[in-house]
C-alpha cells in the first residue's frame, strides 16, 4: 500500500516538474512526511529524509522534461552553465544547514515557503522584467541562492529560478525550460549531500542511504519520468492559469498543516 503511494506521486511529481518547471518537490516532500510518519520513523530524521529523498528523486525527473523541453528549443543553455556553477555550491550549503535544523522548525520552514509559492501562484504575481539579461557573475551569485534555498526546502529550484529568469527578461516558456534543466544540478549535488550527512545515522530506517530512503526514491522514479514528459509537452499546449491555482490551494493546505 505504502509503495503504491510513491507510485501515484511520482506521477503527480512528473507531471509537475514539466507543466511548471518546479521538480514536485512541494508535492513530495509534505507527502513523504505524512508517509515516514505513518511508518513510525524516527521524528528526528523523517524531515530530513523527506528532503533528501525528494532531491534524489528530481534526478529521474528531470531528465525526461529536460529532453522534451530542449527538443523545442527552448532551454538556454548558455544561462544554464553559469547557474549550475552557482547552484552546485549552494546546494551543498543548503543540505549543511538544514542538517543543523531540528525537524520540526524544518517542517515550518518548509511550511512558510509553500504558502509564499501559493500565493506566487494563485495571485498570478510576476515581477517586473527587464531588458537585460544578467551577467555571469550575477547568475552564479543567483544560483548560489537558488541551490542553497532549494536543498532546503527539498525542490528543484523552479519556484525561485522561473521567476527570476522572467524578471531578468527571459520569456517564460524558456525560463520553465531552463529552470527543469537547473534542477539536475540542484538534485545532484544536494541528494549527494545528504546522502553523505546521514551516512551511518543511528535513527535512520533500513533501506536508506544516509537520508535518501530508497523504497520511496524507487516508487517516485518509476512513474515520474515517464509523467514528466508528459507535462512537458502539456507545458506547450496549454494554458495552465487554472492548474495553478489548483496547485496553489494545495500548496495552502500543505503549509498550514506544517505551520499549524
Amino acid at each position: 500500500m505504502v509503495f503504491l503511494i510513491y507510485i501515484l506521486l511520482g506521477a503527480a511529481a512528473g507531471l509537475l516538474a514539466g507543466l511548471f518547471g518546479v521538480g514536485g518537490g512541494m508535492i513530495i516532500v509534505p507527502v513523504l512526511v505524512f508517509s515516514f510518519t505513518a511508518q513510525g520513523f524516527d521524528s528526528a530524521v523523517l524531515t530530513h529524509m523527506a528532503v533528501g529523498t525528494s532531491l534524489a528523486t528530481i534526478l529521474f525527473t528531470s531528465i525526461n522534461a529536460v529532453r522534451e523541453h530542449h527538443r523545442r528549443g527552448a532551454v538556454r543553455w548558455g544561462l544554464f552553465v553559469w547557474l549550475t556553477l552557482g547552484i552546485v555550491l549552494g546546494s551543498a550549503l543548503g543540505a549543511l544547514t538544514a542538517e543543523s535544523i531540528d525537524g520540526q522548525l524544518l517542517q515550518k520552514i518548509i511550511g512558510v515557503f509553500a504558502l509564499c509559492v501559493a500565493l506566487q501562484l494563485g495571485l498570478d504575481l510576476k515581477p517586473r522584467a527587464v531588458r537585460d539579461v544578467p551577467g555571469r557573475p550575477a547568475l552564479s551569485v543567483a544560483g548560489v541562492v537558488i541551490g542553497w534555498a532549494s536543498a532546503i526546502i527539498g525542490i528543484g529550484g523552479g519556484s525561485l529560478t522561473v521567476p527570476f529568469l522572467t524578471w531578468r527578461g527571459v520569456s517564460v516558456q524558456q525560463a520553465v525550460a531552463t529552470s527543469s534543466a537547473c534542477g539536475w544540478p540542484i538534485a545532484a549535488a544536494g541528494a549527494l549531500s545528504y546522502l553523505w550527512l546521514g551516512w551511518g545515522g543511528e535513527r535512520l530506517p533500513e533501506w536508506s542511504l544516509g537520508y535518501v530512503y530508497l523504497p520511496a526514491l524507487l516508487g517516485i522514479a518509476l512513474t515520474s519520468v515517464f509523467f514528466a514528459r508528459t507535462g512537458a509537452r502539456l507545458a506547450h499546449r496549454l494554458s495552465p492559469r487554472l492548474l495553478k491555482r489548483l496547485f496553489a490551494l494545495l500548496l495552502v493546505a500543505v503549509g498550514l498543516h506544517f505551520l499549524l
